[in-house]
């Protein structure tokens, strides 16, 4: 696993596998008495929140994000979160059993319409590689979250917005102070567009995404290198063209 920074407040994890990427993103605690300026390197924001954005893969990756955690003087996650319900997205209870699993409304619904779905295609990829894991996946506690909507981070917010059509379900993240987006299954690199339903859905997630591209130092996608504004943007017109194509 490929661990880089994007912003104090932002570390990207990147998986061997797929190169599936997790964002760990902190929220500075809304205490003057503990600014963010005199925070030590590697010692804890106290009372800061911290949320993990997807997941790693392999067992050992996963095993790895507690110590990440502590090492760079995050605090332990206060929630997960998951860009959309594919089950590459949905391991990071396995790293933090204790922690809730929130999601786009649409995403809890479609967890609720395919009981145990993200278990068993674990298991299949697990059997096919070989992979041996300590304990089953569960997802536990399932926060639907309004989108659009926001979710507050210690003094930030996370902006929600809706991102469905590579899947019927699914949300982007947009970190406003950190300028990072967080678009799940869209503009990698190293994917082709995949679509589920009318391709129009598709379209219109690249449309809902385009001016917070415009805005963003990094963008984020579920899978591959993380992309400059710039170059995201060029990544979004080829999707869309491709797309349309179809």
């Amino acid at each position: 696993m490929r661990v880089v920074s994007l912003h104090a407040d932002v570390l990207l994890a990147t998986s061997a596998i797929w190169q599936t990427n997790c964002v760990i993103v902190r929220g500075a605690a809304p205490d003057p008495d503990n600014p963010v300026e005199v925070r030590i390197a590697g010692e804890p924001d106290l009372g800061a929140e911290t949320f993990v954005i997807d997941s790693p893969v392999l067992p050992e990756e996963l095993d790895a994000l507690p110590a990440l955690l502590r090492q760079t003087g995050f605090p332990a996650p206060s929630g997960l979160l998951a860009t959309h319900a594919d089950w590459d997205h949905l391991l990071g209870r396995l790293a933090f059993p204790e922690a809730a699993l929130g999601c786009a409304i649409s995403t809890a619904q479609r967890l609720s319409a395919e009981p145990g779905a993200a278990q068993r295609e674990l298991r299949a990829f697990d059997r096919q590689f070989y992979v041996e894991r300590s304990r089953p996946l569960m997802l536990g506690s399932v926060q639907a979250l309004d989108v659009p909507g926001q979710c507050e981070i210690g003094l930030h917010e996370l902006q929600l917005h809706q991102a469905d059509g590579h899947t019927k379900d699914g949300m982007a993240i947009w970190l406003d102070w950190a300028k990072v987006l967080v678009v799940g299954d869209y503009l990698s690199k190293v994917e082709a567009p995949q679509v589920e339903g009318p391709k129009d859905a598709y379209i219109a997630t690249l449309e809902r995404l385009r001016p917070l591209v415009e805005l963003a130092e990094y963008v984020v996608p579920g899978h591959g290198p993380v992309l400059r504004g710039a170059r995201a943007l060029e990544v979004l017109e080829e999707n869309r063209a491709l797309v349309a194509g179809m």
